[in-house]
């Protein structure tokens, strides 16, 4: 079974694997309760991703998923990438794989990346720097990104504040500051074909995400883990704007569902031009996913 693209009603970039086959949680309990706090989610489900696959199927949507890697700082063990990997192979028709490798690994890190992709089929990387306690610009992440660079994935990194740590003294030892977009401008300069996606509305740095976005090709944004009804209207006029070839449907789930989401997305502004391709076709012309329809489409527009 493969991805049929033209039968997707859109692509979720933005979900995370929270819970592992032998039932190992992705967070600390104290870093998950604060997590679910935030996002006011006490007590939710965490589903398997062999469930995930099922919620997204009976959804006619496709969706990225990972995991994140923060042992350095945490101490908690990450839930394996290649699980995540070889669980989201088993549902190739709606799930992505992606990766996480906390930079602080070197060269093992390095060489887990490019295994990850030619033999696991992972096709891009999570990074959090609040969680994983890094700068993005920081030399020690770059043979990292220099391999993500040359195996042609993205790396995903989160900005702005988190709700991981919120209201745990001294935020469990995340640093906010880390997670300022201002932070990936320079990694896209340092490794200009790598295609890096700001994750989130970046508050308190929306307006620094949208320059970056703005200033750099390939720099894109997701919209994850706000409801549309909260984002800043100047990501909404960007969207809708300069940035509209270059901005993805993300929901954040399981904190915040894709039908919350999207019942939210159906009343911002956005142009009818514009929603198929923040819900489905920026994201799959950026992960390289393409049917013999829109293929044809898409060759049809050029010749035109």
């Amino acid at each position: 079974m493969t991805m049929d693209l033209d039968s997707l009603v859109a692509i979720d970039v933005h979900t995370h694997a929270e819970v592992g086959a032998d039932g190992q949680s992705s967070l600390s309990p104290a870093l998950m309760a604060a997590s679910e706090a935030y996002f006011k989610a006490q007590g939710h489900r965490q589903p398997t991703i062999d469930e995930m696959a099922e919620y997204y199927r009976s959804r006619s949507m496709a969706a990225v998923v990972f995991t994140v890697d923060a042992e350095h700082l945490t101490g908690h063990p990450a839930i394996s990438n290649y699980e995540v990997a070889s669980s989201c192979a088993a549902h190739p028709d709606v799930l992505i794989p992606f990766a996480s490798i906390d930079p602080h690994k070197g060269r093992a890190g390095v060489r887990e990346a490019r295994r990850l992709v030619t033999e696991f089929g992972v096709r891009g990387f999570k990074f959090h720097p609040s969680l994983q306690g890094f700068s993005p610009d920081d030399p020690m992440a770059y043979p990292l990104y220099e391999v993500i660079e040359e195996l042609g994935v993205p790396a995903l990194f989160h900005t702005g504040q988190t709700g991981i740590g919120a209201g745990v003294p001294g935020g469990g030892g995340i640093r906010l500051r880390y997670s300022n977009p201002m932070l990936v401008d320079g990694v896209a300069v340092d490794f200009p074909e790598l295609r890096i996606i700001l994750a989130h509305p970046s508050f308190p740095w929306q307006d620094e995400a949208l320059a970056v976005a703005t200033h750099k090709p390939y720099v894109y944004i997701d919209l994850s883990g706000w409801s549309p009804k909260y984002f800043p209207p100047q990501l909404v006029r960007y969207a809708n704007t300069l940035l509209q070839d270059k901005v993805l449907f993300g929901s954040d789930y399981p904190v915040l569902t894709p039908d919350r989401w999207l019942a939210d997305f159906d009343k911002l502004e956005i142009k009818p031009a514009v929603r198929p391709k923040i819900l489905k076709e920026n994201a799959a012309r950026l992960l390289g996913l393409f049917s013999s329809t829109s293929s044809a489409m898409s060759s049809a527009k050029e010749s035109a």
